[in-house]
């Protein structure tokens, strides 16, 4: 990487890097790429009042989905996102909504999709966001950052963005259902940093993936990244479809070692290594891959507390990524967003979580009572309910001790439509003999 030699800008080595049964055909879909979302649920019930701890409790960070248009079909979207929905936020919507935002105390606004620029009012959204005072920041696939766009969005005041690549050339475009995907994604790296916007990358860790981490960071580092984070595919949406391309839970063992060591060589590059929600938790590598969080360690989900998740339609959840038919917690067509937050049970979640509600492992895990099962998003999409997450690398140590792994099953299709669900049976098994390192699909 710093050795003189060439640093690689295209995905020429993927060969040599990536397993060739990613390059088979991919199976027929039974399901539509993009359905259209069902209306926005209206007139949930809120709680009579306000306690104290929700009136102290005060989100910093806002993921918002300003459309859920998109111009990619990925493989792994959670949200099947692809069509607008029926009804989003007007202009003027956005902007009380954005006012309300900086009232309730919140610090930074990432705007995502579908794809946020593929909304006509983009960067009017932008500009009002940073005119209140709040941080703004975006997430894209990159496909349609051309140089005016991005020119575009430094003028609103956009301060960072974040451009998802999964993997190199073959594995990223197959994930991303567009050949061409993966060089746009990196021309929007360079039309973004050419603009004076900083950028940073985000990556699905699967098997079509995990392989290619090491010289994706020399991509990274290339196109002058900040920062990386990195996240397990969740089997939501689309990725529900396809339960191959997920890691099994005791095929962390063979992940983490490898995120352990790319940490030092991202130091050195200049590049920020974030690991996601739902990796973690617990484990030896724990300190050393969140030596920037206070405490040096993951702890329980944060949705509804810290973060809060936004629905283009003016749906309100305690996390973007959660299954919206379950989670959420009001409209803000409805009601305002002060009374949400405070009064309504499924943003309260994890605010009230004790150990009393977590089963199975986690039930009786030494960690309990300060992981609370981890990331609701990854428990809730396997099994209907949080409370244990068999996604985490200090269970499949204590597992792997004890001479035993765990897998997860499909055992119920997903219905189809965006942020929707399978259900996954867990499977408990001794360690076969000869047992090898993860396989690609």
């Amino acid at each position: 990487m710093t050795d003189g030699r060439k640093t690689p800008d295209r995905a020429d080595v993927t060969n040599e890097t990536i397993d060739p049964r990613l390059l088979r055909r991919p199976p027929k879909r039974s399901l539509p790429l993009a359905p259209l979302a069902p209306a926005a649920r209206r007139d949930l019930p809120l709680e009579a009042t306000a306690r104290v701890k929700d009136q102290r409790t005060r989100p910093i960070y806002a993921v918002w989905e300003i459309t859920l248009a998109c111009d990619l079909a990925c493989r792994h979207c959670g949200s099947r996102a692809g069509r607008s929905r029926p009804s989003e936020l007007s202009t003027e919507q956005c902007f009380d909504l954005a006012r309300q935002m900086a009232e309730l105390g919140i610090k930074e606004v990432t705007l995502i999709g579908g794809e946020a620029y593929l909304r006509e009012d983009w960067t009017q959204i932008v500009g009002e966001v940073r005119r209140l005072g709040m941080d703004c920041t975006m997430t894209t696939g990159g496909r349609g950052v051309t140089p005016e766009r991005a020119r575009q969005a430094k003028a609103a005041g956009l301060m960072s963005v974040s451009v998802s690549i999964d993997g190199l050339r073959e594995a990223h475009d197959r994930l991303r259902g567009v050949e061409g995907s993966y060089d746009a994604a990196l021309a929007a790296l360079k039309n973004l940093r050419t603009s004076g916007i900083p950028v940073s990358v985000n990556t699905q860790i699967n098997r079509w993936t995990y392989t290619a981490l090491p010289p994706l960071l020399d991509v990274l580092v290339a196109h002058g990244a900040h920062g990386w984070q990195l996240q397990l595919t969740v089997p939501m949406g689309r990725a529900a479809d396809q339960p191959d391309v997920m890691l099994q839970p005791y095929e962390l063992l063979t992940v983490f070692p490898l995120l352990a060591d790319l940490v030092p060589r991202a130091r050195a590059g200049k590049v920020r290594i974030y690991p996601g929600n739902n990796v973690g938790y617990f484990g030896p590598h724990e300190r050393l891959l969140r030596q920037h969080v206070p405490g040096g360690h993951s702890g329980s989900c944060g949705a509804g507390r810290a973060t809060l998740g936004i629905e283009a339609d003016g749906t309100l959840k305690g996390c973007p990524s959660l299954q919206t038919e379950d989670w959420a917690g009001g409209n803000i067509l409805d009601s305002s967003l002060r009374d949400v937050w405070e009064r309504s049970a499924r943003l309260r979640y994890t605010r009230d979580r004790t150990v009393e509600d977590l089963w199975g492992y986690c039930r009786t895990c030494y960690y309990a009572n300060e992981c609370r099962a981890g990331c609701t998003w990854m428990g809730h999409s396997l099994f209907g309910r949080p409370g244990n997450n068999p996604y985490c690398h200090h269970r499949a140590l204590e597992m792997q001790r004890a001479g035993k792994r765990e897998r997860v099953v499909l055992s119920e299709t997903a219905p189809g439509l965006p942020f929707d669900r399978g259900r996954f049976d867990l499977i408990e098994e001794p360690i076969p003999p000869n047992a090898q390192e993860p396989a690609s699909p």
